[in-house]
């Protein structure tokens, strides 16, 4: 096993690097000089030369990347210029509140996706099968942005059950239980499309290893149907669920940006898109790259969790 963990950290490797040369590039090649867009009214060429020699944008393309990835590699994101302060520092703080708000969504979607899919497998063609499938397609047609905003506007603004945004009421302690009454709204639209997604695919799952032999052999022994389809074919099925649940943990991490947005969570989503807005470039440029590593380590936990409940995955 600890071979295996080794090769897979060792693969990530070249995946992050290429993540790095990618936001490096796009974030270069952006139309417009930086510095006129930091300085705004106070953008006299004297004051443009030198803040393009403090971020070190008179350098060369190739030079800037390596400086930074070096940079990097010491834990050293670099300073963000509109905030003033440690890129690391505000991407930590900002991450809180995007694992608070992903993380709850992803263990939402998780549980009802799952939950819905074995109902729907042992129930093939029934009612509820058909019930479930309906709701499954519903749920992932709808954007979740929007799915955000009609909640805003039928639960925060017509019958006041929730507040409109934040994560934090203004006014007020700051206990767990303001967090969940701001927390459910963005929480809830954030899981819709993954659960959808997870249901639909546990389903098949399912109905795959409800056909397998020794299922016929549990029930010919007289083992109780719901023994059958909790204990036995889920374990089995849960090999093939595993690796969507880490597609699905991408998702709901890359999508909290929009739903950030929409009901102004403080978390690194709407980090990122007040720095794009404000041309802040290293602190774009950390945000994605702690993103996307966040997004490789989690799906390495997924490969070796699936390792364990199927040994010849390893191989």
């Amino acid at each position: 096993m600890g071979r295996y963990i080794l090769r897979r950290l060792i693969s990530a490797v070249p995946v992050l690097l290429g993540i790095s040369v990618v936001v490096f590039a796009i974030m270069a090649m952006i139309p417009g000089d930086p510095a006129l867009a930091i300085l705004g009214s106070y953008a006299t060429p004297e004051n443009m030369a030198d803040l393009n020699r403090d971020l070190g944008l008179d350098k060369p393309m190739v030079q800037r990347y390596f400086i930074w990835l070096g940079n990097l590699l010491q834990g050293d994101l670099g300073r963000s210029f509109n905030l003033n302060r440690p890129v690391l520092d505000e991407v930590l703080e900002r991450f809180n509140a995007t694992l608070i708000l992903a993380g709850t969504s992803f263990i939402l979607c998780s549980f009802f996706g799952i939950a819905a899919g074995v109902l729907s497998a042992a129930n093939q063609y029934g009612t509820a099968d058909k019930a479930i499938t309906f709701a499954v397609l519903f749920g992932i047609s709808i954007p979740s942005f929007f799915l955000g905003m009609m909640m805003i506007l039928i639960f925060a603004v017509n019958l006041r059950w929730f507040p409109v945004s934040g994560m934090w009421p203004i006014y007020g302690t700051r206990d767990i239980w303001s967090l969940l009454d701001h927390l459910t709204m963005p929480a809830l639209a954030l899981s819709v499309v993954a659960t959808g997604v997870i249901a639909r695919l546990s389903r098949s799952a399912m109905l795959e290893v409800l056909r397998q032999d020794f299922i016929r052999t549990a029930r010919s022994k007289g083992v109780h149907e719901r023994g059958i389809i909790w204990r036995h074919a889920l374990r089995a099925a849960m090999v093939s669920i595993i690796p969507v649940l880490g597609i699905q943990a991408g998702f709901v991490l890359s999508g909290a940006v929009y739903i950030e947005r929409v009901f102004q969570w403080p978390g690194i989503g709407q980090m990122l898109v007040d720095a794009i807005l404000r041309r802040d470039i290293l602190l774009v440029q950390g945000g994605v790259v702690f993103v996307a590593a966040c997004y490789v380590l989690f799906n390495i936990v997924v490969d070796v969790a699936q390792s364990l409940l199927d040994p010849r995955i390893k191989t």
